[in-house]
């Protein structure tokens, strides 16, 4: 892990870039075109614009990501000098979030959130296998990395679980990596070709974490601290798309 470089907070002002002087993410919203828009109020897009959309809603989801733009998520960069608009942008056709995996960093919802099911589809481009994360009820300070509990993007090793900062989970003793206690291995190896979209499910479900890549369960652990967080994508030294995030809340029990 990278040591945490403070950055100077960034709000959207009236279509200007202004600084707000705190060491602090900064709340964002980009069109696809590349222009800076003013932020929605709402920490998640309430509009629903296509059938996908609006048969989610019926369902109980809630869209994330509208598609159009970062509406409800902010961002923070290790790099304090970096421009985010260099990081991440906007595919219109694929409705996708392009990483660029560069600097460190993430982009991380407004909200918090405590037990849901998360879904999302991910790909790295053909031919560049590659490395970041999903993080979960992420909590404290923006820094590289917060404290959270990592679903794992790697190639080849996605649906292990890192423990970051000091965040808990049990899982059976067989999973637990001997060298690396905080890092829990997956049962097995389940993503698609390089270059193919895959499928993430994650539910958190007060104290169990289940993490299923392309409908099949690879790894799960329980005495996970059951609070609501923030939910991040990473930005960990590699392209990485990101497309159909939507989440599903669950009842507290």
């Amino acid at each position: 892990m990278r040591n945490h470089s403070k950055v100077t907070c960034r709000r959207f002002v009236g279509g200007s870039l202004r600084c707000c002087g705190v060491a602090a993410a900064a709340t964002f919203a980009m069109t696809a075109a590349g222009r800076a828009e003013e932020p929605a109020k709402d920490a998640v897009a309430t509009a629903v614009t296509t059938k996908t959309n609006a048969a989610a809603a019926q369902a109980g989801e809630v869209m994330l990501f509208n598609g159009r733009d970062f509406s409800g998520w902010t961002y923070h960069l290790s790099d304090p000098n970096a421009r985010w608009q260099n990081v991440w942008s906007i595919d219109p056709n694929e409705k996708a979030i392009i990483c660029k995996g560069n600097p460190a960093g993430y982009i991380r919802t407004v909200r918090s959130y405590k037990n849901y099911i998360l879904r999302l589809e991910w790909r790295f481009p053909p031919g560049r296998a590659g490395n970041s994360g999903v993080l979960l009820r992420v909590v404290g300070k923006d820094k590289v990395w917060p404290r959270s509990v990592e679903s794992q993007l790697q190639s080849g090793a996605a649906g292990d679980f890192w423990l970051i900062e000091g965040a808990r989970l049990v899982t059976p003793e067989e999973r637990v990596d001997r060298g690396t206690p905080r890092h829990r291995l997956r049962t097995k190896t389940n993503e698609k070709p390089v270059g193919e979209w895959n499928q993430y499910e994650i539910t958190c479900d007060n104290e169990r974490i289940t993490l299923k890549v392309n409908g099949e369960v690879l790894n799960e652990g329980t005495g996970a601290e059951a609070f609501a967080g923030k939910i991040a994508l990473q930005s960990e030294g590699a392209e990485i798309h990101f497309r159909n995030i939507r989440l599903t809340p669950l009842p507290d029990k």
